[in-house]
C-alpha cells in the first residue's frame, strides 16, 4: 500500500501505543527500525505474519510484520530486578497494512511491566514507555 508520507495522531491504549502513518510498507518498517534504533532499541526479531499465514494456511492477509524490539541497557536493568522477565521481552511493535494507512502499534510497557507484580519495575517501564513513544510519534 502507498500513499503520502502524512501521520495521524498517536494514541496511548491499555496495551499499545498507536499510529497511523502514510507511505509504503517496507518504508515504513525501516522508518520503524530507524526511530526506535534512535531511542537505543535494536530490533531482535522480524516475523512476518503475512508470509507465515500464507505459508501454513494459503490464507491472503494484508501485510503484517512483528518486530522484537529490545533496549540491551533496559532489559538488563528488568532481569536484574526480575529474573523471570525475559517471558515479556522484546518489546513487540507491529507494522500492519490497514485500508486507510499503515498502522504501527507498540507494546505499552508499564501494561506488560505491571503484569510481574514487582511495583521496582515502575521506573523502568516508565523509560522505556517514553522511548517508545517518542520513537511512534516520529513516525
Amino acid at each position: 500500500m502507498t500513499g503520502a508520507a502524512t501521520s495521524q495522531a498517536t494514541t496511548v491504549g491499555a496495551y499499545a501505543i498507536t499510529r497511523q502513518v502514510g507511505g509504503a510498507f517496507a518504508d515504513v518498517v525501516e522508518r520503524v527500525t530507524a526511530a526506535l534504533k534512535a531511542e537505543g532499541f535494536g530490533v531482535l526479531t522480524t516475523i512476518d505474519v503475512q508470509a507465515t499465514l500464507k505459508a501454513k494456511l494459503d490464507q491472503d492477509v494484508p501485510a503484517y510484520v512483528i518486530l522484537g524490539a529490545c533496549s540491551p541497557q533496559l532489559a538488563s536493568r528488568g532481569l536484574e530486578l526480575e529474573p523471570d522477565l525475559g517471558v515479556l521481552l522484546p518489546c513487540n511493535v507491529v507494522v500492519r497494512e490497514a485500508a486507510d494507512g499503515i498502522v504501527v502499534a507498540a507494546m505499552e510497557p508499564l501494561a506488560a511491566m505491571a503484569l510481574a507484580g514487582n511495583e521496582a519495575l515502575a521506573p523502568l517501564a516508565t523509560e522505556a514507555r517514553e522511548r517508545i513513544e517518542r520513537a511512534v510519534r516520529s513516525l
